[in-house]
């Protein structure tokens, strides 16, 4: 099954892991394994499913990878068409051929169980720019700082600031990939400079934003 969120930003549940899947990103999730999701931000969406028996893709579990303009065109067509459709084969061997699994310095975003926490994840995922420290969360979510805290690092295994730059370097990788400059991004992300939107980048990817760059791939 394949499912790619055009505008959406969605949280499928495979094989007991939550998998994030912001706008321009999509998942694979191979036969037999069960999954669930939910949308968090509304928006398009299209999920369709391929015979097992047919089908040259060998990920074993779960796999990310983004969407650009060539596969997009393609998910859209056979998500419209008839299963039947003379051009479905086609379509289908050139998506197999695009699609290409993120590379391992891909940012993954846990998400916390506990309904307090998760609140203020969902909210950040859909709003990264969001500037409100664990304070102004916790009067939101009617909890002590201390509680979110711990939550945040139970069931994330990141304190709450880091969790939150990684949930902010993960859109901005997308931002980046579809021709947003640097200065633009930061600003959308959350980071009123761009030099510590920089070094956040570094420490959580190993590389420096530009490399997501269209022209610098």
């Amino acid at each position: 099954m394949l499912t790619w969120s055009s505008t959406a930003t969605l949280m499928g549940t495979v094989a007991g892991r939550d998998w994030l899947i912001p706008p321009g990103y999509g998942l694979w999730v191979p036969g037999g394994i069960g999954h669930a999701g939910a949308v968090l931000h509304a928006g398009e969406t299209m999920t369709i499913t391929f015979a097992a028996d047919r089908c040259p893709i060998t990920w074993t579990g779960p796999t990310c990878f983004t969407v650009g303009s060539l596969l997009g065109e393609i998910i859209t067509h056979l998500h419209r068409i008839a299963p039947d459709d003379h051009s479905r084969p086609a379509a289908e061997t050139l998506m197999y051929e695009l699609l290409v699994p993120l590379p391992a310095h891909h940012v993954h975003v846990t998400m916390p169980d506990d309904p307090r926490a998760r609140a203020i994840a969902e909210q950040l995922i859909a709003h990264p720019d969001d500037q409100r420290e664990l304070t102004a969360w916790a009067d939101h979510v009617h909890a002590s700082v201390r509680t979110l805290s711990r939550l945040f690092t139970a069931e994330t295994g990141l304190n709450f600031a880091t969790w939150r730059a990684h949930v902010r370097i993960r859109a901005a990788i997308h931002m980046l990939a579809g021709g947003t400059s640097v200065s633009a991004t930061a600003r959308a992300v959350g980071y009123r400079k761009p030099s510590a939107f920089i070094a956040t980048f570094r420490r959580v990817t190993g590389h420096t934003p530009g490399t997501y760059l269209p022209r610098l791939r």
